[in-house]
């Protein structure tokens, strides 16, 4: 093998793997653009393997009948992901593990009323199902469950399944590098230093989610600023566990918890939980509290599931965002226009598709096209992420 080269030319170079830079990466090389992908620990490793893997559709955000734009913005993303699991969308991401076909409502007996408004709403107008008996998950599938259920059309994908195949889309061009620099000739960036490679490149764009804010502050820019919103999500793995995706409706304009299934190895399957336990309440206990406030939670809202035998940990997660006043949630994926740097956030997993139409769009609007970058050398790739299961309950 010949010796590594000290400088390499891409069209557009992207910092952090997680699915935002993986999916932009995909298309870019569908198009024809040469690219390659930096990331410093692992592929997906940061908040991708921590999420829930639902392709929101904007159902809980108008859970008070008022569209935001949140949910505007976002019910276009389950149809673009479902043609790209089928093989006929942006992407072929055939092969991905589909966890569950919907995602559910499940409001608990009481709560009923509440959502009168809530169906009313443009969201959901003919994407909402009331399911019974055996068309219920089958963790609600007992007669002492006494709610009511509705199926979104919001698929739940497995996320590790879905960075394998981004990272096999990704070719020759993932790139491991823990020291990244930039490089500017006459004050202006024109690449990226990794690991002492220089790699030119027409555009740089970084999507590495809370690295940006050090990647910004290396090449000494202070806006976009960064926020963050903390999240404390909880585990529990246990031989009893029957599969479950749903928000459980609370009173208010959270889901009062979110339930997520993923496998694990042996047979057994996790319920991840977020929704409102995972937020900043929840954020502020310690983790044998916020496991004693989900024991108590899931005892009240599903008491015919014996946990006795469960395993449980917590995890916290940080949702790297553009800052927006008052921490509130940004509405859509987000990206800065910096000249030959473009920085993003997509906000939500399932934003990634937006994220990489708006870095499109700002290539095309520069008038960036194809070059003819030279063949890549071997180039050190990056592990798979581990996730958090197999870190937390082995």
């Amino acid at each position: 093998r010949s010796p590594m080269p000290s400088v390499i030319s891409t069209d557009v170079l992207i910092v952090g793997a997680g699915v935002a830079g993986l999916w932009l990466n995909a298309r870019l090389r569908r198009q024809g653009f040469s690219t390659v992908v930096v990331e410093r620990e692992s592929l997906g490793g940061g908040q991708s393997v921590k999420s829930q893997g639902i392709i929101h559709g904007g159902a809980k955000y108008a859970l008070h009948g008022a569209l935001t734009g949140a949910s505007e913005a976002i019910a276009d993303m389950p149809r673009r992901w479902r043609e790209a699991l089928a093989g006929d969308g942006e992407l072929d991401l055939r092969g991905v593990r589909l966890l569950s076909e919907a995602h559910y409502l499940w409001s608990p007996g009481t709560l009923a009323g509440n959502l009168t408004s809530f169906f009313a709403s443009k969201a959901v107008r003919g994407r909402v199902d009331q399911v019974k008996g055996d068309q219920l998950p089958p963790a609600l599938q007992d007669p002492r469950f006494k709610g009511k259920v509705y199926r979104l059309a919001e698929l739940v994908v497995d996320v590790p399944s879905l960075i394998e195949r981004l990272a096999d889309l990704a070719g020759d061009g993932l790139l491991a590098g823990q020291v990244i620099e930039p490089l500017f000739e006459n004050d202006e960036l024109i690449g990226l230093r990794v690991d002492g490679l220089d790699i030119h490149a027409q555009r740089i764009v970084f999507s590495a989610g809370s690295g940006n804010a050090d990647l910004l502050a290396r090449v000494g820019i202070s806006v976009p600023a960064q926020q963050l919103r903390p999240l404390h999500m909880v585990l529990v793995k246990g031989p009893t566990l029957k599969p479950l995706y749903a928000h459980c409706l609370g009173g208010g304009p959270k889901p009062r918890i979110t339930v997520t299934t993923h496998p694990a190895a042996n047979g057994e399957w996790v319920w991840y939980l977020g929704g409102d336990i995972a937020e900043a309440d929840g954020v502020a206990r310690e983790p044998a509290e916020q496991i004693a406030v989900a024991k108590k939670e899931l005892g009240n809202l599903l008491p015919w599931v014996d946990l006795n035998q469960a395993q449980w940990a917590t995890l916290r997660v940080n949702r790297a965002e553009p800052a927006q006043s008052g921490l509130v949630r940004p509405d859509n994926a987000f990206l800065a226009d910096q000249g030959r740097l473009l920085v993003g956030w997509p906000t939500k997993l399932a934003l990634a598709p937006d994220f990489s139409d708006r870095v499109l769009q700002a290539l095309e609007q520069d008038g960036i096209k194809p070059g003819n970058a030279p063949a890549l050398p071997p180039l050190p790739r990056p592990p798979l992420g581990k996730t958090a299961w197999e870190q937390l309950l082995p």
